[in-house]
Parts: structure tokens; C-alpha cells; sequence
């Protein structure tokens, strides 16, 4: 056993916490573990989680991760974080969390954003001067919301951090902010990688937000060492490096191996993401395209869609199906539906850019109106988004080979067989579904290895860390290509009349 070298990856997502122990020597997944988390829901869009129960859930994790792989927690040497993108964490100068993390999917902040971007010079405004066009998930709009609505908390910020920035001030009291996740801020130069200062003084000129950003580091840059009472609280060697981490796709991107061009990673989950890496910040004349940067040096270009399996399950639960039944009717019904086109904006939408847009569905007669259809449609039309974002980021030079898929959807045969037949495209699965925390395991490695005098490139780890599932591969079917081809112009048209 003495030749094994454990980090612990952690994944901080929106429905739960995810914990993989991983031997970085043999570059096994030893064990995992997983603990939940809640909404807190309200009018006007507001979704925000009590930042508590994040402390309480990765602990619960990686005790179960721990006990899982059957090791002991002191010979651990390093933890990554991975944390969802964009939320706004604020503390005061005691190091409290001053009130509820608002969350990537609020869209409470939208009129603040508006604001914002009008302030910015509009879409071409913000690209120029960011590299990326604001949206009302990003974190500046939270910023402004929590000024004009909570000045009494506004006065008191010390700290603003993104979810995985505090994870990691919890771990060590440090707090810094890596360039990946920095640069879904909506306050941070992608070009530059830097952060926007002046942006920050337009929306309070006392200096206040300007003081209260994290220092910035370098991806392969650890933190620091793990707090001891941390250590003790979490079973863990009081010794291990806390590395960088970063905001879930850019640990999805470690832990599917794109770390270099011609890969693509799609993720999904309750949103849809699809990316790749970049050498250079091409930044796409699309408002669609996120360039962010990446937790291994380089650019992650990204489209998010807002429904995805959200969706999928809202009709799963109409209908009371598990997901086994769920995908047998998808199989059943043809190609299109039957002419059944399902819009599932249930959210509003990103991409394509229809923020106030609700569902719909449309081409319904006598004859295709059945439960196979609406199933079918909704997988079909949530993987249209997809690959309408996909065509956007060809559009910006992107080549892909092959699709590698993960997240919940990626289990289902059916749904792997529809991606690959709509983006003509050949998909494969990892077989490590929890990717993000593996990424972040991986980069504890990487971090660990700079620091004992670059033992392990990044590349060498990913090429030993993350395995494919080879029964997961599937190619398109020419025949289904060509029928999927005329159902996803059929949606292009139909959202075109939005």
C-alpha cells in the first residue's frame, strides 16, 4: 500500500456534494461518496443554497469516500475542489458568511444585468472589454442586486468568493481565486486574465468590492496546507496541499482528459454544457460563447444550455415513469416524433439567447400526440440546444473528433445513440461519471507534483487518470444523421419565430 498516493477530489454542485479518493500511481477511483444539498426557491427567479450545508455535505462525503476506498484519511496528500460556476459567496471581516449563496441559475439579478451590460456598451460592449458578455447568472449582477437590495449587508462585505473559492478558505483561511472560475465573474479580463477593478468601482466608488477580491493564482499553484482542525474535523492528513481547484466544467474538462485541442466534453446534467480546450482566447463575435479560461493554463470556449434534464425529468415525473421506462419509450418512437417538435425553455434559455422564453410544443395532431412522442421530444429538443451551441463554437474554429459525454443523461444508451446521430459526431463515455471531481483530484495531483519538482505533467496524469468506457462508444448511423438532420432544422425554424 505504501506505494499508493491519495488525493481526495471534491465536487460542490448544485443538488449535492461528490467525493472521489483516487491512487494517482495506479490511477484507480478507489472509492466514492456523495451527501445532498437543498434549494432555497423563490419569486422572481431566486436560487440560493445556505452555504452551511456545503460544509456539512462534503464532510459527510468524504467520510463515506473514505470508508468506501477502505483508507485511511492521514494518508491523503492532497484535496481539490471543484465548485459550481459563477455563485457569490460574501463574508464579513470575522470570516462569517453573511447571508445565502445566490446560485449560477438565479435570475433575480436579470434587471441589475441589464444595467450592466447597457453600462458596458450592450453584448459587443462587454466582449470587448471582458472577452465574455455578461448574463444574470454571473456573479457582477449579484454584486449590484445585493447592494440595492441589502445595503446593510452590502456595507459589511470583507470577502467575495465563488463556491469553491470559499471551500477552499474554509480548508486552508486563505482566500484566492484561480483563473478558470475568475473568469465567470463578469468582473475579470479573460485576455489579460486579470481582474476588471474599474467595474468594480463603477458599481461602488468607496473601493469596498475592490478590497474584498481573493488574490489571484495559477492553476497549478496550491492554496496552502489544510487547516489543522479541519484535518481532524474531516479524517485527513494534517499535512495535505489544498490545490487551486476550480468551477466544475473546468475540473469536467481534467477529468475527461481536455487539457488539448480536438477534444469536446458534454455535460448532461441538469444544464447542458459543451467545451474544449483552447491555446489561445479566440473570442467568438458570438454573445453565446463563454471563453473562459481553464484550470490547466489554457481557454475552455463553452456554451451552457438551461435545460436539460431538468427537463427530461419534468416529463419523466408527468407521466410517472422511472428512467428505465422513460428511455424505453424514447426507443419506441421514431426519429422527429412524428413531427412533434418540444421547445423546453421551461427555464428561459441561454442557448440559443431566449432569456424570457418558456416551453413549447408544437406540430401536435390526432395521431402523434402519445406518450413515446413527448418523450422522445423532449430528449430531442433539449439535444438540439446542444448542438446548436456545438455549431457555434465549429463556427469559432473549433474541430471535433469525438464527444465525450458526461453527467446523469450520459448513462442512457438511447440518449447516447441520439447525441451522437445529431451531432454526426461519435460519442464516448468516461468511466468515471463523476468527472468534475476527478478533475479536481487530478489537479490535487498536479499540484502536488509541482511542488515535489514537476514529477507529473498534467498530461501524464490525465493519460493514467481518466479511463474510457469503451462499451460506451457510439457512432452515428447514417440513416439516422440524415433523419435527425431535417427534426433539427425543424427546430431551428421554429425557434427562429421566437
Amino acid at each position: 500500500m505504501a506505494n499508493q498516493q491519495l488525493f481526495l477530489g471534491i465536487d460542490c454542485g448544485t443538488q449535492g456534494t461528490k467525493a472521489v479518493i483516487l491512487d494517482a500511481r495506479s490511477g484507480q477511483v478507489l472509492g466514492q461518496g456523495a451527501a445532498a444539498h437543498s434549494l432555497i426557491s423563490g419569486a422572481n427567479g431566486r436560487r440560493e443554497q445556505d452555504t452551511a450545508q456545503w460544509l456539512e455535505a462534503f464532510t459527510l462525503a468524504t467520510h463515506r469516500a473514505l470508508l468506501a476506498a477502505n483508507v485511511d484519511g492521514r494518508t491523503i496528500l492532497g484535496i481539490g475542489v471543484s465548485g459550481q460556476q459563477h455563485g457569490l459567496v460574501l463574508l464579513d471581516d470575522r470570516g462569517q458568511v453573511l447571508r445565502p449563496a445566490k446560485l449560477w441559475c438565479d435570475t433575480e439579478s436579470t434587471p441589475e444585468n441589464d444595467r450592466l451590460l447597457a453600462h458596458l456598451g450592450g453584448e459587443k460592449g462587454s466582449l470587448e472589454r471582458l472577452g465574455i458578455v455578461i448574463a444574470p447568472g454571473y456573479t457582477v449582477s449579484k454584486l449590484l442586486w445585493t447592494k440595492e437590495q441589502h445595503p446593510e449587508v452590502f456595507a459589511r462585505i470583507a470577502r467575495i468568493l465563488l463556491p469553491h473559492d470559499y471551500l477552499n478558505y474554509w480548508l486552508t483561511g486563505r482566500s484566492c481565486s484561480e483563473y478558470g472560475d475568475a473568469s465567470g465573474t463578469g468582473y475579470f479580463n479573460v485576455r489579460t486574465r486579470q481582474w476588471d477593478l474599474q467595474l468594480l468601482r463603477d458599481i461602488d466608488p468607496t473601493g469596498r468590492l475592490q478590497a474584498a477580491l481573493p488574490e489571484l493564482i495559477d492553476a497549478h499553484q496550491p492554496v496552502g496546507t489544510i487547516l489543522p482542525g479541519i484535518a481532524e474535523h474531516l479524517g485527513i492528513n494534517p499535512k495535505a496541499l489544498v490545490s487551486s481547484g476550480g468551477g466544475d466544467n473546468m475540473m469536467g474538462a481534467i477529468g475527461t482528459g481536455n487539457i488539448k485541442p480536438g477534444a469536446i466534453t458534454m455535460s448532461l446534467g441538469s444544464s447542458g454544457t459543451v467545451y474544449a480546450y483552447a491555446e489561445q482566447a479566440n473570442v467568438s463575435p458570438d454573445a453565446s460563447v463563454a471563453t473562459f479560461c481553464s484550470s490547466s493554463g489554457g481557454w475552455l470556449p463553452l456554451i451552457c444550455t438551461m435545460n436539460l434534464t431538468n427537463a427530461t425529468g419534468a416529463i419523466r415525473e408527468l407521466f410517472e415513469l422511472d428512467i428505465e421506462a422513460f428511455n424505453a419509450l424514447v426507443a419506441q418512437a421514431p426519429i422527429g416524433a412524428d413531427g412533434m417538435c418540444m421547445l423546453p425553455f421551461l427555464n428561459g434559455e441561454r442557448v440559443p439567447a431566449l432569456p424570457h422564453a418558456s416551453g413549447s410544443l408544437l406540430g401536435l395532431t390526432m395521431t402523434n400526440l402519445t406518450r413515446a412522442n413527448l418523450c422522445r421530444a423532449v430528449v430531442e429538443g433539449t439535444t438540439f440546444g446542444l448542438r446548436y451551441g456545438l455549431d457555434l463554437l465549429r463556427q469559432n474554429g473549433l474541430q471535433s473528433r469525438s464527444i465525450c459525454l458526461i453527467g446523469g443523461g450520459s448513462k442512457s444508451p438511447v440518449w447516447r445513440q441520439i447525441v451522437a446521430d445529431i451531432m454526426n459526431t461519435p460519442v464516448i463515455c468516461t468511466e468515471q461519471s463523476e468527472a468534475a471531481a476527478l478533475g479536481a483530484a487530478i489537479q490535487a495531483a498536479w499540484c502536488k507534483s509541482w511542488a515535489n519538482g514537476h514529477e507529473d505533467s498534467l498530461a501524464v496524469l490525465c493519460e493514467r487518470c481518466v479511463k474510457l468506457d469503451l462499451a460506451s462508444e457510439t457512432l452515428p448511423i447514417a440513416a439516422n444523421v440524415a433523419a435527425c438532420q431535417q427534426a433539427y432544422e425543424r427546430y431551428q425554424q421554429h425557434v427562429a419565430t421566437l
